[in-house]
């Protein structure tokens, strides 16, 4: 179980939390849940940007081949003869593709950050104690 040192005591956090005002404990939440989406989307967005890269550079060294070269693609665990201009065709296909994920996921990490950004203001507002007039 989670403990926090609070002014010398050893707390435990859940009993904390379970303190707090029933729409101060969703917020929370639902912070923690945007934090896990905005992970999930960074991570498929940077597998999708690395084989795009492997994408593109495929397609600059098959354009540096005659289109009379003997070239193989990955099948499985197979390497396969194949045709260059059709295999040319597939990696252009594959490239576009791939170009239109890493844009809707850049917008899915937009969106995420931004409803992230406004539950952290407005866990900012509930965890900002109210300012006492001077006396």
């Amino acid at each position: 179980m989670l403990n926090a040192v609070q002014n010398g005591k050893d707390t435990d956090v859940s009993d904390d939390i379970s303190k707090l005002p029933p729409q101060v404990q969703e917020r929370l939440l639902r912070h923690q849940q945007l934090q896990q989406s905005l992970q999930s989307i960074l991570v498929q967005k940077q597998q999708v940007e690395l084989e795009q890269t492997e994408v593109e550079q495929a397609l600059t060294e098959l354009q540096k081949l005659g289109d009379d070269a003997v070239v193989y693609k990955a099948t499985g665990s197979l390497m396969v003869k194949a045709e260059k201009p059709r295999l040319t065709t597939e990696l252009a296909e594959r490239k576009e593709l791939l170009a239109a994920r890493v844009s809707i996921l850049a917008k899915q990490e937009e969106r995420v950050r931004s409803q992230l950004k406004e539950v952290q203001t407005k866990l900012q507002q509930d965890f900002t104690p109210i300012s006492q007039p001077t006396q």
